[in-house]
């Protein structure tokens, strides 16, 4: 990189520590302040704050990787995570449900759900662990993706480039709360933009892909040949015939089939990871809604800037050179299409793109140490300089933690496979009985969480390194952690008492789910239950076309940054039919609320 390129980073992010240094006094008013930004954002900046934090720079290398050496395979691929398909249950009905609790976090929950008792605080204490322990899975994640991608612009190691932008976006956080996170976030976010709009103009420029090309798979040095029409194909094949590490997708129907099992399991039962922060600072049940559709319209235009990256990487190996990595492709077409001082720009765009997602982590994840174990149970007198020590010591040693579990893993496919389909489906079905199962307990939650997050570290270290078979790894991690936690869940509950029925009433009042509640919807006013079946089978009907509406919104720009016309036109006019029904089903019935009381 020229020198000009180098300023415009360091400019940045200078100018991003002293932002969080002023915001320091307005994040200091209390932890309501620190974590939640005194519930009094506007929905427009959370969602733009949401696009930002999903956009991370190595989710972002990845599914470029899998654009790149899978076409539209790739995409549907990323049902497992990157589409983020979990946001169209929060916009119709996740979101607001948890929104009406009017906690601070998932594991404050518990005590709405299961009572303030030893069953709630066993499901509370568990919950916070549990959510800990995926946050330094997830920084590990960033550490490694950003290590590889910094690696390949700065004349120093590659992890050392990434500790460093880790400890910059940890001293923002530290610093400015909340506040910080959602404002650098929206700031972060126009940057993106200007990336995405850049890049997809270049890939534009380009002549069509050849009818058939080479690319590269981790692996082997085998290449692999393409014919374009089958890479851009919206309708892909069910089984594949892949060489490598990417032999594991082989079998692809039924790799879809529970990646789709699996991300609605995630959005029915609210796993949201530090998404959820967003939707506890929500004013009310509309703005859930429209935050929602604005989080989901900006981050579809990740998939253009993927294909866009995929395209320019495929034309780099007909012109140069095949990439011989494909989690290299990122980095390589920035280095090599992009001029002095746009390089400088794009690298800080994707600088922030990561930092945007990690001061996310770091913030959401200290609330779970400070709200839910400190002042819970360690400390319950604390006063608000105490606590707000507590969210910044908390905030560093978790990044700690994080930075040193990433030195044992150098693939950031591996990482992330792991903890979506091992640790993640390990905890969605106790966070999914949660909802819809009045019976279900906080005895049941803990011993179903416990049991999925041992069973997935297990099938990690002990029983996938028997299994050489790369085409059974991903269904391992997936039947293992889920059938573990299922047990654990149905054992712990039938083995222990009901909760107290005056705490189950109160949860279906305040959050009115859909699902098992008729013993206790009968002892309510029949108002009431007859107000929360009508919302409900509205938002069923509405989720019937969300689901498909935001796959559709995603894959439409993918068809036209490949140029497939056809495919493009088709999926136009499907998403114009998708949006009118979702306008019918959903979006007129978008009103406020008056805030839920929770009882104590």
């Amino acid at each position: 990189m020229h020198l000009i390129d180098y300023t415009i980073v360091v400019i940045y992010l200078l100018a991003i520590v002293l932002f969080g240094i002023f915001l320091q006094r307005k994040a200091s008013a209390g932890i309501d302040s620190y974590f939640l930004g005194d519930r009094n954002m506007p929905w427009w900046v959370l969602g733009a704050s949401g696009m930002a934090s999903n956009t991370d720079i190595a989710g972002t290398m990845l599914i470029t990787a899998l654009v790149y050496a899978l076409g539209t395979k790739g995409f549907f691929l990323e049902l497992r995570g990157s589409i983020a398909l979990i946001l169209a249950m929060f916009m119709i009905f996740m979101g607001k449900w948890n929104r009406r609790a009017q906690v601070m976090t998932l594991a404050e929950w518990m005590h709405l759900r299961f009572g303030v008792g030893r069953e709630g605080n066993i499901a509370r204490i568990v919950s916070a662990v549990a959510a800990i322990i995926l946050t330094i899975g997830r920084i590990s994640y960033f550490a490694i993706g950003g290590g590889k991608f910094l690696g390949e612009f700065i004349a120093v190691d590659a992890r050392l480039a990434s500790i460093l932008i880790i400890f910059l976006a940890l001293i923002y956080t530290v610093l400015s709360g909340f506040y910080g996170v959602v404002l650098t976030d929206l700031f972060q976010g126009v940057l993106i933009f200007v990336a995405i709009i850049y890049i997809c103009a270049i890939a534009l420029q380009l002549p069509p892909l050849p009818e058939t090309f080479a690319i590269s798979i981790p692996g082997t040095e085998q290449l692999h040949e393409w014919n374009f029409s089958e890479w851009s194909s919206i309708f892909p094949s069910m089984e594949v015939d892949l060489p490598g590490d990417y032999g594991r997708f082989n079998l692809f129907g039924a790799i879809l089939c529970f990646y789709l099992l699996k991300v609605l399991m995630e959005g029915f039962g609210g796993i949201g990871g530090y998404m959820m922060q967003r939707y506890f600072a929500a004013k009310s049940d509309r703005e859930v809604g429209l935050m929602s559709l604005w989080w989901i319209f900006l981050l579809s235009f990740r998939w253009p800037l993927v294909t866009a990256f995929a395209i320019l990487g495929i034309n780099y190996g007909i012109t140069n050179q095949v990439i011989p990595d494909p989690e290299l492709v990122l980095p390589t077409v920035i280095a090599t299409y992009l001029p002095v001082g746009i390089k400088g720009l794009v690298l800080a765009c994707f600088i922030a793109a990561g930092m945007s997602t990690f001061d996310s982590l770091i913030n959401g994840g200290a609330a779970y140490w400070v709200k839910d174990i400190y002042q819970a149970y360690l400390n319950p007198q604390a006063d608000n300089r105490k606590l707000l020590a507590q969210s910044r010591w908390a905030s560093v040693i978790i990044v700690m933690v994080g930075l040193l579990f990433s030195f044992s893993i150098s693939n950031i496919n591996e990482i992330w496979g792991w903890l979506t389909l091992g640790l993640g489906t390990g905890l969605a079905v106790p966070l999914l009985l949660r909802w819809y199962w009045w019976r279900f307990n906080g005895y049941g939650f803990a011993t179903g969480i416990a049991a999925g997050m041992v069973a997935a570290i297990v099938t990690k270290a002990i029983v996938l390194p028997s299994f050489p078979n790369l085409q059974l790894a991903e269904f391992i991690q997936f039947l293992i952690p889920s059938s573990c936690s299922l047990a654990g869940c149905i054992a712990g509950t039938l083995l222990t008492p009901a909760t107290e029925r005056s705490v189950l009433e109160n949860f279906y009042t305040v959050t009115r789910p859909f699902g098992f509640w008729k013993p206790i919807a009968t002892n309510l006013s029949r108002n009431l239950t007859v107000n929360i079946t009508l919302e409900n089978r509205r938002d069923l009907l509405a989720t019937a076309i969300a689901i498909p509406w935001q796959i559709v919104l995603c894959l439409t720009g993918i068809m036209f940054m490949m140029k497939r016309w056809d495919n493009f036109l088709i999926l136009s006019l499907l998403l114009v039919v998708l949006s009118i029904c979702l306008y019918f089903a959903w979006y007129r019935y978008l009103y406020g609320s008056q805030k839920s009381k929770v009882k104590s």
